[in-house]
């Protein structure tokens, strides 16, 4: 039918272009937040470009149900701008009959959301956590970086190398200052190098000395050196932490069912049932008046969008928190979202208009005879 495919076409230009602006804009704001981390010691720097993409991956549900969402609004706008509206209701195409259109469009963008909401965002942000608990496991000496001070990972221990050499395994102008079981002691020497025993790494200084001093007394001890060791890290990995609930994968959270896994559940599966109501939305706050600017109903879609997300994010606390169930909210939100859409799409399909009830005026040619 021509109605679907010129629709659907302009449909698909419009959601292409809106969907380039936003991943766009989702990349810059994205990429200065991920540089910011890297220079907080969050990651190692060089791995910027992979943890944003990662968190791109992360964001791309939300960006392609809005994206789809101002695309349906938008094509429809220009249609009722353009007056093309007109000639389809006069060719006896209702709002409704627009459902089918927009649906056989849609059907493939609200897989890809459903499959990267419930698959592809927690296996991103358990990327995004392996590469921050492996940068914060390594090695004391893997942090040190030349000319610069740097703390351990336990917070310990503080190192300073002025210059490595080539092979990164030795360096010269080493200083040490730690503070551990109520001692402080301060480290120097103007060489060292890095040595393996078993799993553990050692610091071997040459020619240097040693202060040590307890905390809040004054007995301070020097001692010189022409060798000395240091245990500064262990070629093992610690055991790896709980991890976030953002990270865990779908069918995990469907089995262990609890109510913090309910809850994040419901924000995943929240984007899939969102972006089909908001069709509906779309579909019905779409009319204007030919003679206006649209610039009110992208301002809408913009509002219409946050709050449904506000919701699901309130409704994923609300879940966690045992104080609504998962299907009851789920039931409340979506089904009451996707009742009153249809209600306010039939309206606008047979032009209901609300008049209160007023008594008629009496008739001025009655009158007149009178």
């Amino acid at each position: 039918m021509l109605f679907h495919s010129s629709l659907r076409k302009e449909l698909a230009r419009s959601f292409g272009a809106t969907l380039i602006a936003l991943v766009t804009v989702v990349m810059t704001m994205t990429l200065i937040r991920t540089l910011g981390q890297a220079s907080r010691g969050s990651f190692n720097p060089s791995d910027v470009m992979m943890v944003m993409g990662y968190t791109v991956l992360t964001f791309l549900p939300n960006v392609m149900t809005m994206a789809l969402f101002i695309a349906c609004i938008a094509t429809l706008t220009r249609m009722y701008r353009d007056s093309e509206m007109v000639i389809w209701f006069g060719s006896g195409v209702g709002l409704t009959s627009l459902l089918a259109p927009m649906y056989r469009f849609a059907w493939p963008i609200l897989i890809a959301v459903a499959g990267l909401a419930l698959f592809a965002l927690p296996w991103a942000n358990s990327q995004i956590e392996d590469i921050k608990q492996h940068y914060e496991q390594r090695g004391d000496l893997e942090r040190v970086e030349p000319g610069r001070f740097q703390e351990s990972g336990d917070g310990k221990r503080v190192f300073f190398v002025e210059k490595n050499q080539i092979d990164l395994r030795s360096g010269s102008n080493v200083f040490i200052a730690t503070t551990e079981n109520g001692k402080e002691t301060v480290t120097s020497a103007r060489n060292g190098r890095i040595k393996n025993m078993a799993n553990d790494h050692f610091l071997v200084l040459s020619n240097g000395q040693r202060l040590e001093n307890s905390v809040g007394k004054s007995d301070l001890k020097v001692s010189q050196f022409a060798e000395y060791g240091a245990k500064v890290g262990s070629g093992q990995l610690g055991a790896k932490d709980e991890a976030p609930l953002g990270s865990v994968s779908s069918l995990t959270l469907l089995a262990q069912a609890s109510a913090r896994d309910l809850g994040e559940l419901s924000w995943r599966i929240g984007f899939l049932l969102a972006a089909a109501n908001l069709i509906i939305i779309a579909i019905a706050a779409s009319r204007i008046n030919p003679r206006m600017g649209r610039t009110g109903n992208l301002v809408f879609s913009l509002f219409a969008f946050q709050i449904y997300v506000n919701l699901l994010s309130l409704g994923q606390s609300w879940i966690a928190a045992n104080q609504i169930g998962f299907v009851n909210f789920m039931c409340l939100l979506h089904g009451g979202v996707l009742l009153a859409s249809g209600v306010w799409l039939t309206i606008r399909h047979h032009n209901w208009t609300f008049r209160p009830f007023r008594k008629n005026p009496p008739n001025v040619v009655s009158r007149l005879h009178a």
